[in-house]
């Protein structure tokens, strides 16, 4: 049985994950932390590492590093699922933590893993690219971890295959931002927030005379179950860093 310590567990993820685990037939949450959630204990402090092998995190970038130091500290595995993390950040996490058991990812749905592989492997034949991605209006941050991860996997893919930087044919903006931000090399990404939705996004590259689509929906949030699941099953066998659920798979 894996016992987990949940970080966030008053949240919305949080709340559906303390029911997967418990569906699980090899999980048990034995620990459930959220200073704003009635029932919950207020910080990992408050926690006895010894009824812990996992941490689990879906809370805030600020709550994430201190649940990261924990189970470090106390060697026990750790997931995270909150995003804001810098590239310089969790390089230095890689340095530090190379004994320890941590994967971080900016989005656990099995599908949109794999939109980003398939992303990677077009991003070196095609001249442009551009990422659109659509999140519910209580989304408060943007433009989403997802986007930024792909849009990273994207510029890489593309600068170990010798490609440049992707071009920018316009010239004026007539309203400014209206070409998305640049996350890079010209690699554009675009927000948007609407009743209704969930979590999706369009990968959409062009050359000349065709273009490539790809794109994943994420419907309910059941659907980060599965790669949850498998990130907590797998961490405490992978030493350091992994990044991404990619390699998980």
């Amino acid at each position: 049985m894996i016992r987990i310590a949940l970080v966030g567990a008053g949240g919305r993820m949080g709340s559906m994950l303390t029911d997967a685990f418990a569906a699980a037939a090899d999980t048990e949450v034995t620990a459930r932390v959220d200073p704003h959630a009635e029932g919950c204990l207020a910080a990992l402090s408050d926690v006895d590492p010894a009824t812990v092998d996992v941490v689990v995190d879906f809370s805030t970038t600020e709550v994430a590093r201190a649940s990261v130091a924990w189970a470090v500290e106390h060697e026990c595995g750790v997931v995270v699922g909150t995003t804001g993390f810098t590239d310089e950040e969790i390089d230095r996490w890689r340095e530090e933590y190379a004994a320890a058991h941590v994967v971080v990812a900016a989005n656990y749905t099995l599908g949109a893993v794999l939109a980003e592989r398939f992303a990677a492997e077009a991003a070196p034949y095609f001249d442009r690219v551009e990422i659109i991605e659509f999140h519910h209006d209580r989304k408060v941050d943007a433009p989403s971890g997802t986007a930024l991860e792909t849009a990273r996997v994207i510029r890489e893919a593309r600068a170990a295959a010798g490609r440049s930087a992707v071009s920018e044919p316009t010239t004026r903006d007539t309203i400014e931002g209206s070409r998305g931000a640049d996350s890079g090399d010209n690699v554009r990404v675009h927000a948007v927030r609407m009743p209704g939705m969930t979590a999706h996004q369009e990968i959409i590259f062009g050359g000349p005379g065709e273009g490539l689509t790809i794109r994943h929906d994420a419907y309910d949030r059941t659907s980060f179950t599965a790669g949850v699941l498998l990130a907590v099953r797998s961490v405490r066998d992978r030493p350091g860093v992994t990044r991404g659920l990619a390699p998980l798979l």
